[in-house]
């Protein structure tokens, strides 16, 4: 984010979605940058929000300057830079900064290092199961005896995924079960997973606030070395000696995403932080734990649900 703020208050234009629009960096605590692309905008910086990747190759080839896409996202939206990267669409002018992380590994990440957080069972994402297919979650069970459901967003398919997982733990099993079948296989889309395997790599990755996790990121490939922003102006990739701590001050949100805290154990909640003014980047997206609660009362829910079957959060 600090990178894509900087070009564009050095008059490179950004191409950005909406929810990466108002996600804080990180430097301009020290006053060195705008707090936020929204905020480089406003200062005179040059940004513009697109709906997808291929709005920012129409605009960037009208536009016909230097211009730089902050690709952000998981696997749903990775074949969506990738596909037009391999078929060889993008415009000279246009750059990519590649932050696209992958999920499977963060999961692992927490059975590996955060033993504190104990898990009844795992609700894997269906959007992301559509590209990775329900295979991406096998080693959940398999390897930490974990019930884990493929889910959809419907409300009866969070319901059903959750009656899944409780009769696996009252039958000491613990499976991968794909309640999204409508939509995920076993395999996936393996067409978007050919793309990005021939576009970019599996390199160790840096996530906010936590560190770097091994295997969680994408790099592109040598042969599409060209269209990698931070080559491209000359800019130093992160690793593990130059990351430092890149949460906000008084900000939880690193805790919040590991399942350490919620987001009313955050001093900044609804004080500091709100979706209109989002303090930290888990009340950013519409997506983001702390957005959610704040926008549908989630504290006070989890609170009665916790009541009634006699747990204590």
């Amino acid at each position: 984010v600090d990178v894509a703020i900087r070009l564009a208050m050095d008059g490179v234009k950004v191409y950005s979605y909406g929810d990466v629009y108002k996600l804080p960096g990180s430097l301009y605590r020290q006053g060195k940058l705008p707090r936020s692309l929204a905020e480089a905008k406003a200062q005179g910086g040059n940004v513009e929000v697109v709906y997808s990747f291929l709005d920012a190759i129409r605009s960037a080839r009208s536009y016909g300057r230097d211009s730089v896409f902050l690709a952000v996202g998981f696997e749903t939206t990775m074949p969506a830079t990738a596909a037009p990267a391999v078929q060889g669409r993008v415009p000279p002018n246009l750059k990519i900064i590649n932050v696209n992380r992958l999920t499977p590994p963060i999961m692992r990440y927490i059975f590996d290092n955060v033993p504190e957080v104990r898990l009844n069972g795992v609700l894997a994402p269906g959007h992301v199961s559509t590209i990775t297919g329900a295979k991406a979650w096998s080693f959940v069970a398999e390897d930490y005896g974990i019930p884990v459901v493929v889910a959809g967003f419907e409300p009866i398919d969070v319901m059903l995924a959750i009656l899944e997982i409780l009769r696996q733990n009252l039958a000491g099993e613990a499976k991968l079960v794909n309640e999204y079948r409508r939509a995920v296989t076993w395999e996936g889309n393996t067409g978007a997973q050919k793309i990005i395997a021939e576009c970019c790599e599996v390199v160790d990755s840096a996530w906010r606030g936590i560190g770097f996790v091994p295997e969680s990121g994408l790099k592109f490939r040598e042969k599409y070395a060209a269209l990698d922003a931070l080559n491209a102006y000359g800019i130093e990739d992160l690793d593990p000696d130059s990351w430092s701590y890149d949460i906000p001050a008084g900000c939880r949100c690193a805790e919040v995403t590991l399942g350490k805290a919620k987001p009313t154990d955050c001093p900044m909640y609804l004080k500091g932080c709100t979706p209109s003014n989002p303090y930290g980047p888990c009340m950013v997206s519409l997506e983001g734990t702390c957005s959610v609660w704040a926008r549908y009362g989630g504290a006070g829910i989890a609170r009665k649900i916790a009541e009634e079957l006699g747990i204590d959060i």
